[in-house]
């Protein structure tokens, strides 16, 4: 199937709202973990193509800030998954010359997970095949407000005028000023939401929903989500089509 994908079309960024983990653990009769440790091996393949397509910044949606609400137990879990996703995977990530950022708020994590944290992204630092974001403890409104903040200091501080605030300089204040706005967004799991995922960023994406649910996304299925991208005439507002390549 992949001889379908046009190379000079292949989206730089996609962003992955991972849904699906529990009802694919229930479906299976199988515990709510085992789901998310199924959905951490989906991630783990999903990497893998990413760099095989040549797609050159993957973002994932791995906890959100709301998702504290869950029963302590799943969340215990979830913690427990991340602390091993991060001491098992790093080595391999580093050796793939991936690299990591954690985008989001460090309220409420445990410091050893901050630590681990730390560790991976300053190991992965220097990383250039894929630029791997995990938005953990993350939510669009709280990034948007935390950039807000972080202007208003530097006009109280005397670094920045108002009148220089513009798109640019916000998008700078963001967790992660670096990245490139998401030319893909794929949603596993059937909803057709964005549920507080990158709001800011999320402007101009394209977005693709499936059924399917996370654990059993396949090539096949990211395959299908870039054939469908490439289908697309991207305008921007403006009147002229234009496609984000490489």
């Amino acid at each position: 199937m992949t001889d379908r994908l046009n190379q000079q079309k292949i989206p730089v960024h996609i962003a992955i709202i991972m849904d699906g983990n529990r009802r694919w653990a229930r479906q299976n009769n199988t515990l709510i973990k085992l789901g998310h440790q199924a959905g951490a091996k989906t991630l783990n393949k999903v990497v893998d193509w990413c760099l095989e397509l040549r797609i050159q910044t993957l973002t994932v949606y791995a906890f959100s800030t709301e998702n504290w609400g869950r029963e302590e137990k799943e969340v215990n879990d979830i913690m427990n998954l991340l602390r091993k996703y991060l001491d098992n995977q790093h080595k391999e990530l580093n050796s793939k010359g991936v690299k990591v950022k954690i985008l989001g708020s460090s309220d409420k994590v445990s410091p050893d997970i901050l630590d681990k944290i730390s560790f991976v992204e300053e190991e992965t630092k220097n990383n250039n095949t894929l630029n791997l974001n995990i938005a953990f403890n993350y939510g669009g409104r709280r990034e948007i407000i935390s950039a807000t903040k972080k202007l208003a200091k530097k006009v109280l501080n005397g670094l920045l005028l108002i009148e220089d605030i513009d798109e640019k300089s916000f998008s700078q204040n963001l967790y992660n000023s670096d990245m490139v706005d998401p030319d893909l967004v794929i949603r596993t799991g059937g909803s057709n939401r964005v549920s507080n995922f990158l709001l800011w960023q999320i402007a101009y994406s394209e977005f693709y929903f499936t059924n399917t649910l996370w654990p059993d996304f396949s090539k096949e299925d990211l395959v299908k989500a870039v054939i469908n991208f490439q289908s697309r005439e991207r305008r921007y507002g403006k009147g002229k089509s234009t496609t984000s390549t490489q």
